[in-house]
């Protein structure tokens, strides 16, 4: 991730009632957001009225709700607006999948963080309903899964964010992966 210096100080800024904190947070952090909701809509193929800047853009609404949250520094930051953005296209991949019964779901690529591995792609809801239930078995993985894949965090900020050691992160998402895809693969035979 690129170096912001400043997104801590203005999140220090926005916990202390500074007015404008919070706009002036969200002009230095867009480029990273921005980056965040391309990983999700990498593979969306099917649903060409969903922008990332769409979806950065209700991450923003969705940010300024949430007033009584408080981030530690700009990782911890991202990493709640990452999981703000996975929530905001489940919710439209469940719309979408209400109003056309199935038709024009969203599709996302569940490529390796590292890239060194294409994979198929996957739906939303089948990756959102894999992630909650990997959640119920190993809160950690599934911790782990979302900021490694979807925020794009390196194994050092993953460890930061969780407050486990690196070589802890190394080996719960090698094991997480193979979860999820093995639960992947298992959904869509049962179709």
């Amino acid at each position: 991730m690129p170096v912001s210096p400043n997104i801590t100080g203005l999140i220090r800024d926005w916990e202390a009632g500074r007015p404008d904190a919070l706009n002036r947070l969200v002009e230095a952090a867009y480029p990273e957001l921005h980056r965040i909701a391309r990983r999700y809509c990498n593979g969306d193929r099917r649903a060409p009225t969903l922008q990332c800047t769409a979806v950065v853009h209700e991450a923003y609404l969705r940010l300024v709700e949430s007033h009584q949250q408080t981030w530690k520094d700009r990782t911890h930051f991202f990493a709640f607006a990452a999981h703000v953005m996975r929530g905001i296209l489940v919710d439209y991949a469940r719309a979408r999948f209400t109003a056309k019964r199935g038709g024009g779901m969203p599709v996302l690529t569940l490529a390796e963080a590292d890239g060194s591995q294409p994979t198929p792609d996957v739906d939303i809801l089948d990756l959102n309903n894999a992630l909650e239930e990997l959640e119920k078995i190993d809160p950690l993985q599934s911790r782990i899964v979302e900021l490694r894949y979807f925020t794009g965090f390196s194994i050092p900020e993953t460890a930061e964010v969780t407050g486990v050691s690196e070589s802890t992160v190394k080996r719960e998402w090698i094991i997480a992966k193979t979860w999820i895809r093995r639960r992947l693969l298992e959904g869509s035979r049962g179709r």
